[in-house]
């Protein structure tokens, strides 16, 4: 995946968040993750308050949005339209959470953009990441901000590694990104749009669009396999011919 790949345009529709004016004037998606605080605290006071009513400090929760009462959170922050906060979840704050988004039970996001739609539904981390439009991740996936060594994370493109300046990133998806159970996005991570993450998988690097990820040195194009399944394909009998038998 090349850096020119790695783009706001190629990877998200920033018309499925509120947040879409924070992405003008920038090149990449995790550009934005040290404003996202500021951000909300810019225009949250301007959010019509007959839509959106103010808790705490700095948290703006739309009137449709559906919040369990077990959930623990600190601003700045905005829940969007029909968003929907299940039991147990932890939002530690920076989070902007899309139009009817899902946040589920015991999951922990803290300084991420989460598109409409996009769904964070069953245990899950979510820290210093941007999950586009109506991507989801998969029971127990988690996002790894932080490398070992703390040093700074890097973006690895096929064209040269980006030194991003920063010591916590966790991963970018882009839009209809699907990432499997008990999967683990590395710091620096980049999903292209339309990929596919399989179950249990340690994700480094980048994943091109439109592909599925099996492992480090087996990520298929998803055009290709189609085709290729279209070749392989027998073809079916005809009829009185061949076949299944039923047996009575």
């Amino acid at each position: 995946m090349k850096l020119e790949q790695m783009t706001i345009k190629e990877l998200l529709d920033t018309s499925h968040t509120i947040a879409e004016k924070l992405f003008d004037g920038q090149v990449y998606p995790w550009e934005v993750l040290p404003n996202i605080g500021a951000f909300i605290e810019e225009i949250g006071p301007i959010l019509p308050e007959t839509e959106y009513k103010k808790v705490g400090k700095n948290i703006w929760i739309h009137r449709s949005a559906k919040i369990a009462p077990t959930i623990a959170m600190g601003g700045p922050m905005i829940i969007c339209a029909k968003a929907e906060v299940r039991q147990s979840a932890f939002l530690r704050g920076r989070v902007i959470i899309g139009e009817g988004a899902v946040i589920g039970n015991s999951c922990e996001i803290k300084n991420s953009i989460i598109f409409d739609g996009a769904q964070v539904p069953h245990f899950n981390y979510i820290g210093d990441t941007i999950m586009g439009y109506k991507a989801h991740m998969g029971a127990g996936a988690v996002t790894s901000n932080v490398k070992s060594d703390k040093s700074l994370v890097k973006v690895h493109a096929e064209d040269g590694d980006v030194t991003t300046g920063f010591k916590k990133f966790g991963a970018i998806l882009g839009d209809h990104v699907e990432v499997g159970c008990n999967s683990v996005l590395n710091p620096g991570t980049i999903i292209g749009r339309n990929s596919n993450v399989y179950p249990l998988s340690s994700v480094r690097g980048c994943v091109p669009s439109d592909s599925i990820y099996k492992g480090q040195d087996n990520i298929v194009v998803k055009e290709a396999r189609e085709v290729e399944t279209e070749q392989e394909a027998p073809e079916a009998p005809e009829k009185g011919k061949g076949g299944l038998k039923v047996v009575k």
